[in-house]
């Protein structure tokens, strides 16, 4: 599984001027309503927001997201 890293996204968007969610929202396309979520980490960005926001502040996408372990990352076993 992978999230946004929230203060990751906040230093990059602060040494693009953008210093609150409103500035973010400008410039990514992303909902004013969606940045403040996305950025109290209250949510994460759907694929086309995280896009956006990659995209806005000339990023690879991986640069903002980190992998975290999930109970759902556990390879299943085969059946004998």
């Amino acid at each position: 599984m992978f999230r946004l890293n929230v203060d990751r996204l906040r230093d990059i968007a602060s040494t693009h001027g953008d210093e609150n969610p409103h500035a973010i929202a400008r410039r990514t396309g992303v909902s004013i309503s969606s940045a403040y979520r996305i950025v109290s980490g209250e949510a994460q960005p759907d694929l086309i927001s995280a896009l956006r926001i990659a995209e806005a502040y000339d990023l690879d996408i991986r640069t903002l997201m980190d992998r975290v372990k999930d109970e759902d990352d556990e390879p299943v076993e085969a059946a004998a």
